[in-house]
């Protein structure tokens, strides 16, 4: 990867909108070498997806807490089971294997408090080989969605 890959990764992580034709513009390339450039960054795996960012608030959803979780046990099938019971939650917006204790933290976002005990009770405290869920509200958002330093 050289300054040209980085320029325009650079630019995708400030717009993923840009056209290839924009994008060559930004970075000072003709347009077939931006778009071999772009592709062989997709096919390695740099870049992994373009999405939309939303506001949950303005889609009502308007609880955030982050769960530390503990599990019984640290078997290599205890892991794996616990991990793969979490993609079934979509209100789990991000989840993070952790060293130490507690094991994971889960960011989960919801309509309001009702909903989030509801999910805590029904559906986090019964995931696969729980010990233990501590939970704390997110009071703010200060940094979010930052792009990778290039």
């Amino acid at each position: 990867m050289d300054r040209t890959d980085r320029k325009i990764l650079a630019e995708l992580q400030a717009d993923g909108r840009l056209s290839v034709t924009e994008l060559a513009d930004r970075v000072g390339l003709s347009l077939s070498p931006c778009h071999r450039r772009l592709r062989a960054l997709e096919e390695s795996g740099v870049i992994v997806g373009y999405r939309a960012i939303l506001a949950p608030s303005e889609l009502g959803l308007n609880f955030s807490a982050i769960v530390f979780v503990t599990l019984r046990e640290g078997t290599r099938q205890a892991v794996s089971d616990f991990e793969a019971a979490l993609p079934d939650i979509a209100q789990i917006v991000e989840a993070q294997r952790l060293f130490g204790d507690p094991d994971y933290m889960l960011h989960v976002i919801t309509r309001d408090l009702p909903a989030f005990q509801q999910l805590y009770d029904e559906r986090l405290s019964s995931l696969p080989n729980v010990q233990r869920l501590t939970s704390t509200l997110v009071m703010k958002r200060v940094i979010q969605d930052r792009v990778l330093a290039l």
